[in-house]
């Protein structure tokens, strides 16, 4: 059992180190921006990527940050009312080429929006339509056949996750402020006196 640990460790860290710096400094730089004018970071992706947006627009919002999750399906039934000029969307596609990312990504391109894809594969439509994107290299899903999101969604959990503290530590949050959001629970406790 610890061997499958260790393996997925191993896909991870190559992951990681896949990743553009550069690319990555530009995302968190113009999210930075994007607050500061007082616009929201919105992320938008499909299947086992809900939740991984769900947890980012978490962190987001108890640090006191506007974010929005932006279901890829109900965008065309109403919810695109959230996309205000200005905000800066996020979509999440492993392979660039998902049919519903594709329409969503052609809507928006009617907006003034800032957009960025999360993606696993380099030379997509997506890729080729999006040019501010950054692209993870995956080695292996971790599943028998590999194929589930397994790896990929941990990934892009970690990225997202990177960039909420990345700019709350650019927008010099301190720890009064992630505080206010937070009075009850086992963390309220634990800050109650800080």
């Amino acid at each position: 059992m610890t061997t499958y640990f260790e393996r997925q460790l191993k896909e991870i860290e190559h992951s990681i180190h896949s990743i553009d710096m550069d690319v990555f400094e530009k995302m968190v730089n113009m999210a930075v921006e994007t607050i500061k004018l007082g616009h929201k970071i919105i992320v938008s992706g499909l299947g086992k990527n809900v939740p991984i947006c769900d947890k980012f627009v978490g962190s987001m919002i108890s640090l006191g940050l506007d974010a929005y999750f932006l279901h890829t399906n109900s965008a065309v039934h109403g919810d695109m009312g959230i996309v205000k000029d200005g905000d800066m969307v996020i979509i999440l596609t492993k392979s660039g080429e998902t049919a519903e990312s594709i329409y969503l990504t052609n809507l928006l391109k009617e907006r003034n929006v800032k957009m960025w894809l999360l993606t696993f594969v380099k030379e997509s439509t997506l890729t080729k339509e999006i040019p501010d994107h950054l692209v993870i290299d995956l080695m292996h899903e971790g599943d028998m056949w590999n194929i589930m999101p397994n790896n990929s969604t941990t990934m892009n959990l970690i990225v997202l996750q990177g960039l909420a503290m990345m700019i709350a530590n650019r927008l010099g949050l301190e720890l009064g402020d992630f505080k206010r959001n937070h009075p009850g629970g086992h963390i309220g406790e634990v800050l109650k006196n800080e």
